[in-house]
């Protein structure tokens, strides 16, 4: 008989595995790994990620991963921003490049007259000659292609071409403009041509297990993994849901049960969690979604309450003082209050270690 899991088991199963039940002692591209990657659309937020994830995290740890090129900044799943070891982005980029090219398809009437296969060379070129902003490739690619819109220019390359952020010394690693540079180059060898994701689905349920094929789509961007998970299926668990829907899990992953105690934690801004799965239902209620993602696509940072996101929250720096506002959805529990706080005032010692002064408040709930 096929088991069932609640959904709390679930949410339980999922915490475990992202290093949300207990701070985890790994090393960076070892965490990095074992969490199927970390949103990165801005540079700051992996940091957070990780110091909610990891024991004693110190943010030098993730600029020397970057440095020693164990781990990279790229354009993988969803054609979205995230940090992944450089063995698993060698592996699976290939199998991402449907997700990529599909794509380009929002750039619409703007990629009138655009030949890929005339492009790409010219940029693959001008980027082995250094590392280059997105601006400079442009610039450079309008003058042999000035009939062309450069933003159609600029996303094709992006997209098309295995390329990886340069790092640098800044504070988050990467300045808010950032270098790129072409993937072999930088890690010494080219993505696997291989391209079917079956290595992918597995880094995937091993991170965000057990899920549906809809979640790994959702996850990945790919389509129709249906027959994957059907060539998958004699390697894996297969679960049902409450409402008897088939999630697939590897045989040997944590599922610790219903009753695991999951401390408070606070989450960056695209924070992988919320955005894993195409039923959120196991983090987020349904009708506190529109709070957690914004029309323009912007995933707040957000906070956990006995695993489930209970609210968002935000930092407002000034020369002296760093002050983080919690906005809960709903009245908090009693002794939700101290948790949070303390958790929130551990997070301000490691973003804002230099300021004189602290805080942190709670907005009335929303």
């Amino acid at each position: 008989m096929t088991e069932t899991l609640s959904e709390r088991a679930l949410n339980r199963a999922t915490l475990a595995r992202q290093g949300l039940l207990t701070r985890e002692p790994l090393g960076v591209a070892a965490a990095v790994e074992r969490f199927g990657g970390l949103q990165a659309q801005e540079a700051a937020p992996p940091f957070v990620g990780l110091w909610s994830r990891l024991a004693g995290f110190a943010e030098d740890e993730l600029r020397a991963a970057l440095r020693a090129r164990e781990v990279v900044r790229a354009t993988t799943m969803r054609g979205t921003l995230h940090l992944v070891t450089a063995a698993d982005y060698t592996a699976f980029r290939s199998s991402l490049q449907p997700v990529l090219d599909a794509g380009r398809k929002v750039l619409g009437n703007r990629a009138a007259g655009l030949d890929a296969e005339a492009v790409l060379p010219v940029a693959r070129a001008l980027l082995r000659e250094r590392p280059r902003t997105f601006n400079e490739v442009r610039d450079l690619l309008v003058q042999r292609f000035p009939d062309v819109n450069d933003r159609a220019l600029g996303f094709t390359v992006r997209m098309c071409l295995p390329l990886v952020m340069v790092p640098t010394d800044d504070r988050w690693a990467f300045p808010r403009v950032a270098e790129f540079t072409l993937a072999e180059d930088w890690l010494g060898a080219a993505p696997d041509p291989a391209d079917e994701p079956d290595g992918l689905i597995l880094r995937y349920l091993a991170a965000f297990g057990p899920a549906t094929t809809a979640d790994a789509q959702a996850w990945t961007g790919l389509p129709r993994l249906a027959p994957v998970l059907d060539r998958l299926r004699p390697r894996l668990r297969v679960l049902a849901d409450e409402r008897g829907r088939e999630l697939f899990d590897l045989p040997d992953a944590p599922r610790p049960g219903p009753d695991a105690p999951a401390p408070p934690r606070l989450l960056p801004e695209f924070d992988s969690l919320v955005l894993a799965h195409a039923d959120r239902s196991r983090f987020v209620d349904e009708t506190d979604r529109a709070r957690v993602t914004t029309k323009n696509l912007r995933v707040r940072a957000t906070f956990l309450w006995d695993g489930r996101v209970a609210g968002t929250w935000d930092a407002d720096r000034k020369r002296t003082s760093a002050t983080l506002r919690l906005r809960p959805f709903r009245p908090l529990p009693d002794g939700a209050a101290d948790a949070l706080v303390a958790e929130a005032e551990a997070l301000l010692a490691f973003t804002d270690p230099a300021v004189a002064r602290h805080a942190v408040e709670f907005a009335d709930p929303v």
